[in-house]
């Protein structure tokens, strides 16, 4: 007993070891997180507050001297307002004369607690400075109505996006792999039809499958529970979604035309979409990685698919913000579209 039990368990080690697929899965793949969350949070906690600032004196300089802040000027209050509208910035510091006013968004309350906390403490110390004198600065707080997105607002059309992504890619690379190996596209090809039946007829699949989604997902989000909060313009979101199906069911084209079985497929599948939900901004803010991973996360079509998305779905966002989305995702729908078809093969070689 005691020798079978040593031989079978040397026998599996071994097939462990000699199994690339699962060696990758179990050692490398874990690895990749690792160390794109250790970018992507090495420096959260050592970051200045951004705040913006319009005018100029002592209040001002003293921000710029805590070491805490980080400034962005603007020409105009409005200016810096509309960046605070936006969600773009926390808050901004207007300092006229002796008046000092910090218009602030009340989304995030811990961060718009800290940023009063910070602006009148520096106020009160300038005013303590001068000692034996009223108040020579007088600080007010507004609260601006801005439009950064709650969870829901912001998860919505990252997890739909994503959805989407998975759903394509593997639907397309899947099948594709398994009619090869069951020789259904061999059969395809001899019978007399094109090939343009047969990607529309998947096409079409894809589609409808990613509709379903859409609807359960954004079904589910508009529940009291959740709370999602539709804008006017959501309707633009259908052409970035499309794009978007399109997009991704092209990248399952590729990978089911490179792997020979479904094993191979799905982990290729894995490997393109898992490591781009989290570099896209799907589960977080995008904002929160480094500078030069931000740049790099435009690369992905799930970026501007997430970005797009959300730009009409919930921030309202006019026609205009179609271009770029839309003209990014068919761009490269064409590029990885050609580069599958130079691949492609009806049967295993």
């Amino acid at each position: 007993m005691k020798g079978a039990f040593k031989s079978l368990a040397v026998a599996m080690a071994k097939s462990f070891v000699r199994d690339r697929a699962t060696l990758f899965f179990a050692f490398v793949f874990p690895l990749m997180f690792l160390v794109i969350f250790g970018l992507l949070f090495r420096d959260i906690g050592t970051e200045k507050i951004k705040l913006g600032a319009y005018g100029d004196g002592a209040v001002i300089t003293a921000l710029e001297r805590s070491g805490v802040v980080e400034l962005e000027r603007f020409d105009t209050a409005a200016a810096g307002e509309a960046k605070v509208r936006d969600g773009d910035l926390p808050g901004i510091v207007e300092a006229t004369g002796d008046t000092v006013v910090l218009r602030f968004a009340a989304s995030d309350q811990a961060q718009a607690g800290t940023v009063q906390g910070l602006v009148s403490g520096i106020t009160q110390q300038l005013n303590v400075a001068a000692s034996g004198k009223p108040a020579k600065y007088d600080f007010r707080a507004e609260q601006v109505e801005d439009s950064s997105l709650k969870s829901i607002q912001y998860l919505t059309p990252g997890i739909l996006s994503w959805g989407i992504a998975v759903t394509a890619v593997f639907g397309a690379a899947i099948t594709l792999v398994n009619w090869r190996r069951k020789q259904v596209l061999r059969r395809l090809r001899l019978a007399p039809i094109g090939i343009a039946p047969i990607l529309t007829s998947r096409v079409v699949v894809t589609i409808g499958v990613a509709i379903a989604q859409a609807l359960l997902f954004v079904g589910v989000a508009l529940l009291p529970v959740f709370g999602l909060t539709l804008a006017g313009t959501w309707w633009l979101s259908i052409p970035v979604f499309l794009s978007g199906v399109l997009a991704f069911f092209s990248i399952g084209m590729l990978v089911g035309a490179f792997c020979k079985t479904e094993e191979a497929a799905t982990g290729a599948a894995n490997i393109v979409v898992l490591p781009m939900a989290f570099l896209s901004g799907t589960f977080f803010p995008i904002d929160l990685a480094p500078q030069w991973l931000q740049a790099v996360s435009k690369v992905f079509p799930l970026r501007h698919m997430n970005d797009g998305v959300t730009d009409f779905l919930v921030r309202g966002k006019g026609a205009e913000a179609l271009l770029l989305p839309c003209g990014v995702l068919l761009g490269f729908t064409l590029v990885v579209s050609f580069i599958a078809s130079r691949v492609f093969t009806w049967e295993e070689s």
